[in-house]
């Protein structure tokens, strides 16, 4: 899990995927926040505040006269969210908010490398980006994290080293120093390095079976934002002719809904993506005209293909554009909103749920694939697509 899109751990998932299926927008200050970020106008949901519910009432409260009384509002917040039995509801300071815009902007603060843990148990580096901190550094993907800033992070939940990597409130920033410790084979070094601002790479293509008369693309979404979406269409229609896509959605929590209705429309030629609802209100997410419907495709998922990656992967199953591949997805179907607080923080709460275009829900239950495979699913999946016609 990169820098900014770690979302795991109880606290963690929840306050991460707590903005993976907000639309552009909605901010009770009018600011467009698009859940991890701002795309083209869809069909808008209603912007209602949060606050216009009881619970939205007591969260407003609380935040006012925590803040009155020289308290948080922000742990106040909390405080009552975390007994509404809301299970996406979250409350975020205003810098922690201001983050989260950034990175659905595609942009973030950090050192560039993503973290997993390994099957012995230890903290791995799993990629690097290029250009990074970490990469001029001389970190690798197979180095193991040992000590970040002189803590042992080897028993540490991933979410919680990564936080370390990106800093507290007052270090989370470009040209902050962090020191790591990292091991390589038998050596461990200690490694400074300054955190600066960096792009995310949500969207990356490459060929695969090229040594074939077509081949095939596989576009891999890490997340929805910021033109990603348009990355994902670009993709589609720069691949050969008669070539497949092999669509890769694992790993991906979501963000941007708008972006994830201009990556459907790439095979779509119009149509619907989805519905949801918001204060028991209904509405309908359409695809652009224009995709392309002929091309072979087969979306790649799994147990962290989450909210916005959800309804990508609902849309074209249901509408029988792809065959879906690999586990079940996580079921994140929710509609979260933002309402600014007193105090400068924002508090997320559910106030509806999006179905696919056949009707079915998603929160809670995830989608089935096509093929279920526990194991060896890209191979698969290639298989699949080959057989459709798509020259992997």
């Amino acid at each position: 899990m990169s820098d900014p899109e770690c979302r795991v751990g109880p606290r963690g998932l929840r306050r991460g995927a707590a903005l993976t299926l907000v639309f552009a927008g909605v901010l009770a200050t009018g600011a467009a926040t698009g859940a991890l970020p701002h795309g083209q106008k869809q069909q808008p949901v209603h912007t209602r505040s949060v606050a216009a519910t009881a619970d939205g009432d007591e969260v407003a409260a609380a935040a006012a006269d925590a803040v009155a009384d020289g308290k948080s509002g922000t742990e106040a917040a909390e405080e009552v969210v975390s007994r509404s039995g809301d299970r996406w509801g979250a409350v975020y300071d205003e810098r922690e908010y201001q983050e989260f815009e950034q990175a659905l902007d595609g942009t973030y603060t950090g050192v560039g490398l993503a973290a997993r843990r390994s099957a012995d148990g230890q903290v791995a580096v799993s990629r690097v980006q290029p250009g990074s901190p970490a990469d001029r550094a001389g970190i690798r993907s197979g180095d193991l994290l040992r000590t970040v800033d002189g803590r042992r992070v080897d028993r540490l939940p991933v979410s919680d080293v990564v936080a370390l990597l990106r800093g507290d409130r007052t270090r989370a920033k470009a040209g902050s120093a962090v020191s790591l410790g990292v091991r390589r084979g038998s050596a461990t070094r200690t490694e400074t390095l300054r955190r600066a601002r960096l792009a995310v790479e949500s969207v990356t293509v490459r060929r695969i079976g090229a040594e074939r008369s077509s081949g095939a693309v596989l576009i891999e979404v890490g997340s929805f934002t910021k033109g990603s979406g348009a990355a994902v269409r670009d993709a589609v229609e720069g691949a050969p002719a008669g070539a497949g896509v092999l669509l890769d959605l694992r790993g991906n929590p979501g963000g941007l809904v708008t972006e994830a209705v201009t990556a459907a429309s790439a095979f779509l030629d119009g149509g619907l993506v989805a519905t949801y609802d918001v204060h028991g209100e209904q509405h309908a997410l359409y695809a652009r005209s224009g995709g392309d419907t002929e091309r072979p495709v087969v979306v790649l998922v799994d147990g962290g293909t989450m909210s916005a990656a959800e309804l990508v992967t609902g849309a074209l199953q249901d509408r029988g554009r792809a065959v879906t591949v690999g586990s079940r997805t996580f079921g994140k179907g929710s509609v979260q909103m933002p309402s600014k607080l007193a105090g400068g923080s924002v508090a997320e709460l559910t106030v509806g749920h999006y179905r696919t275009p056949a009707g079915h829900g998603v929160d809670g239950k995830g989608i089935t694939p096509d093929l279920a495979v526990s194991s060896g699913a890209e191979e698969r999946a290639e298989t699949v697509l080959s057989g459709l016609g798509g020259g992997s």
